[in-house]
């Protein structure tokens, strides 16, 4: 299959990596988090080109992901800010942090520390079950179809290339 067919799946995950899958995109949305906004920070933190850079963002503008705001007029330059479709990103990307200091800075002491602002208290996001609030890992979950789901058309593609050169 083809990374351009992936939209076309019935399949969450597929749409998604549609959209998320290429390493440039989830290193932007790590910078987001981290309250990047800039092009060129953007450019200077990730050592992307240009055209990368700009093809990457205006997929994730495409998907309603993030925006471009005008904050200077003459020259005209933007900044790019997170929709609340893109703030919706934080699980999955707080869960690739948890995952990348675990396996990746064993025993050493992880690049970021992420703080609670309400308590002050330095954390590490945990998944945990909306009713009884117990953690959730992979063994204490089971999933199955919906009977009654829907079959959706392919997500709308723009002039914006897929591959994660």
């Amino acid at each position: 299959m083809k990374w351009e067919d992936i939209s076309e799946q019935q399949c969450s995950v597929a749409r998604s990596s549609a959209v998320l899958g290429d390493r440039w995109s989830l290193l932007l949305l790590s910078d987001f988090f981290l309250g990047v906004r800039r092009f060129d920070d953007f450019q200077q933190r990730l050592g992307l080109s240009r055209t990368t850079l700009t093809n990457r963002l205006k997929l994730l503008e495409d998907h309603k992901v993030i925006k471009r705001s005008l904050y200077q007029q003459q020259p005209a330059r933007y900044e790019y800010r997170l929709t609340a479709k893109g703030r919706d990103l934080f699980p999955v990307i707080s869960a690739l942090v948890t995952w990348g200091d675990k396996y990746y800075f064993d025993g050493l002491t992880p690049p970021i520390i992420r703080t609670h602002t309400a308590c002050g208290h330095d954390i590490q996001p945990v998944l945990t079950c909306p009713e009884c609030h117990e953690a959730l890992d992979a063994r204490s979950i089971s999933a199955r179809e919906r009977p009654e789901s829907a079959k959706l058309p392919p997500l709308e593609r723009g002039p914006v290339s897929y591959s994660s050169k």
